[in-house]
């Protein structure tokens, strides 16, 4: 049986195409919550761009790839920031190499250098591209995730060298999510099913890029999108179909779910 089901948004939920939920996606959750089934958020996306998708009243939210839980109440079940270290080393790496990055915390999101590919990529996300700020403008403790415009091949040695004490996950190419070591969607998980009291054996979750992997590995089922990364869809449980062709809803009736 299943108690709660774990969305990533981007790819998942919402349609890069559309930028909508489909309506069968809709439906899906509406039939989860009738049958008492937790439903809960778990993004890379910070707190505050989720307004979009609030309509779909969800039980709880996982932001910042775990760094920051919260209850639909507006309950803070767990917050974890960057070590101040790491984004000191950030910034005057990027001051000397020409990288560009944004610094999110719950309250807002900055950014440093927008390029063309950065302003194309919040198109992609139907987001406005936050504003430029300079590093001292910003509350250094507060930081939960970094954004760091990198290429794949360079991300192992940034983060050895640059950011030891963090951890880079990436569901797109033109950057890494960069949070905490040892952060990530799977920590997430297990504060809502410990605030829930649900089992582990008991949950089911939905993701498309590789900032889902330790997601889809570590609940009971771990659904692949048809339109996911070939590394995501190697790991999964299932794959389902893509999000504009009712991926979540199909995998959903195939599991007896709904």
């Amino acid at each position: 049986m299943i108690k709660a089901v774990f969305f990533d948004i981007d790819g998942t939920l919402l349609s890069f195409d559309t930028h909508q939920v489909p309506a069968s996606t809709e439906k899906a959750i509406q039939e989860l919550k009738s049958k008492g089934i937790k439903v809960i958020v778990s993004t890379g996306r910070s707190i505050n761009s989720l307004d979009h998708i609030k309509y779909l009243d969800f039980d709880g939210f996982i932001t910042f790839n775990g760094g920051y839980c919260i209850t639909k109440e507006g309950d803070v079940l767990f917050r974890k920031g960057i070590d101040a270290a790491d984004i000191l080393s950030l910034i005057d790496h990027a001051a000397e190499n020409d990288i560009s990055f944004s610094l999110m915390s719950e309250e807002e999101i900055s950014i440093f250098q927008v390029t063309p590919e950065i302003a194309s990529m919040y198109a992609l996300l139907n987001l406005p591209v936050p504003p430029q700020r300079s590093y001292a403008d910003f509350d250094m403790s507060s930081v939960l995730q970094t954004n760091i415009f990198i290429q794949p091949e360079e991300q192992e040695v940034f983060m050895d060298t640059i950011m030891p004490n963090s951890i880079a996950s990436r569901w797109t190419p033109l950057f890494a999510d960069v949070n905490p070591l040892g952060q990530s969607k799977q920590v997430g998980i297990d504060i809502f099913i410990k605030h829930f009291d649900i089992d582990l054996k008991e949950t089911m979750s939905f993701g498309d890029g590789g900032n889902d992997i330790t997601m889809l590995k570590h609940t009971a089922y771990g659904i692949a999108m048809g339109n996911a990364n070939p590394e995501v869809k190697a790991i999964a449980d299932y794959i389902t179909d893509d999000v504009d062709n009712d991926g979540i809803y199909n995998a959903l009736a195939h599991f007896g779910v709904i």
